[in-house]
């Protein structure tokens, strides 16, 4: 995927979008989020970094929730991870879990720097079955406060459901890519190849999501969409 060729966001006004990330975003973004996202911005899948601005709306979302368990599937280079911990308490802690290392190491001396390391356990691993341990630990169950999840599409639903045991009641899942460049809301005929996989499985997540009553929902239209789930019961 041509990162030159996907927007930077769904706005129709590139305009509209230099003035809310100059006025609003980029001179509130903590030194070490702007080093992370300058180191970042060289590399190939520089666009599977989470949004700054979305990034901005989940710091606030911990602070006010008061979360200090938290999980994260899909880390990349770590800017969402290095935000949820400038955002926790000092003994807060975060499952990060990916399938590779790789790419957390390009981002870890930078958060080993902002003095937040300590708070992650990174979990090399595939998804479910790290999803699974944490199930079969006691006292795990219904206890996180918060996750984050932006890997592989097709494994949302997957994972939602894991995440719904783990997280306490009026805890809080925020799940990235539910637009999916905005090919969510075309036929599926007039959206790219490249697209389609990708456009298909979250169209059919966003209707699940839309359909779980064990949750309430906020699509937002924060970089590629971010969905806000909390935990009713």
């Amino acid at each position: 995927m041509e990162a030159a060729k996907i927007p930077k966001s769904l706005l129709e006004s590139d305009e509209l979008y230099k003035y809310i990330m100059e006025t609003n975003v980029y001179p509130r973004e903590h030194e070490a989020l702007k080093h992370l996202r300058a180191v970042t911005a060289t590399h190939p899948r520089a666009i599977m970094a989470t949004a700054p601005a979305a990034g901005q709306m989940i710091s606030i979302l911990l602070k006010l929730i008061g979360a200090k368990k938290t999980i994260e599937i899909g880390v990349f280079t770590g800017y969402s991870l290095l935000l949820t911990a400038l955002a926790i308490p000092n003994d807060g802690k975060i499952v990060a879990i990916d399938v590779s290392r790789e790419f957390y190491e390009i981002g870890r001396p930078v958060i080993k720097n902002a003095g937040v390391e300590h708070k992650i356990d990174f979990i090399e691993s595939e998804a479910i079955p790290a999803l699974d341990k944490l199930l079969e630990i006691h006292g795990n169950e219904e206890s996180f406060d918060y996750a984050f999840v932006d890997a592989d599409k097709i494994n949302y639903i997957n994972y939602h459901e894991k995440i719904m045991k783990l997280l306490k009641v009026n805890g809080v899942v925020v799940y990235d890519n539910t637009l999916w460049f905005g090919s969510v809301a075309h036929h599926e005929d007039s959206v790219e190849e490249r697209l389609r996989n990708g456009r298909a499985s979250t169209v059919k997540f966003n209707e699940a999501l839309a359909n779980d009553p064990r949750i309430e929902i906020s699509l937002v239209p924060l970089g590629d969409g971010i969905t806000i789930c909390r935990r009713l019961y």
